[in-house]
């Protein structure tokens, strides 16, 4: 009963970390659309951010089997705090050195068309940022949910453990009591035949 109330206290949870992983998931992906287009192939700070998008993407698919498989905890968690790591680093330096990142990049598109696209880089990690912090709340949430849910189910055997032993050892002793009051009422039945007969025997002895 308990189990069952804990199941359905940690749906929602549940539920809504799949939807934030499917939405990062998505996010992710798109964030790469940006860092292509500025250039073919990125240059080093270009691929930093690709990293960063990719430790997302990933975070994201350990995210959706921790939740089937109750596993994979502590590596979903590092790799949730990587990606906000990361993805406050390369929003910051977006968005305070827009020039440097332009220069970084090194876009062979025009300087409009690369300003559009480093600020829907940056809007696409400041995005990510905050999915990903209330991914990493959730996660410690629906965890504190499955432990106390498995310590209930452990606590629910241990009692139906002992409550089994009492009634074996119970049912164990009445056996033996019956078994008791059995051998005792045989013993008592043939020893008043055995009376029953030798008296039987004296008295024809002393007839004759």
């Amino acid at each position: 009963m308990a189990s069952s109330k804990l199941r359905s206290s940690s749906s929602f949870p549940n539920l809504l970390l799949a939807c934030l992983n499917l939405f990062l998931f998505l996010l992710s992906t798109a964030s790469f659309v940006p860092i292509f287009l500025l250039r073919i192939p990125p240059t080093t700070f270009g691929w930093a951010l690709f990293t960063t998008s990719a430790f997302s993407l990933f975070s994201s698919f350990v995210g959706f089997y921790s939740q089937l498989t109750h596993c994979c905890f502590v590596t979903h968690i590092i790799l949730v705090v990587g990606s906000l790591i990361g993805q406050g680093l390369g929003f910051l330096v977006l968005f305070w050195r827009e020039g440097e990142s332009l220069r970084a990049m090194d876009s062979t598109r025009s300087s409009e068309q690369a300003r559009l696209l480093i600020k829907i880089e940056c809007g696409a990690l400041l995005s990510m940022f905050l999915l990903q912090l209330v991914v990493f709340v959730l996660v410690c949430v629906v965890q504190s949910c499955w432990m106390k849910e498995y310590e209930e189910l452990e606590w629910e055997k241990a009692e139906t453990a002992r409550k089994r032993n009492r009634k074996m050892a119970r049912v164990q002793e009445e056996s033996i009591a019956n078994a008791t009051k059995i051998s005792e009422v045989r013993a008592k039945e043939l020893d008043e035949k055995m009376k029953s007969k030798y008296g039987q025997w004296v008295k024809t002895e002393f007839e004759g």
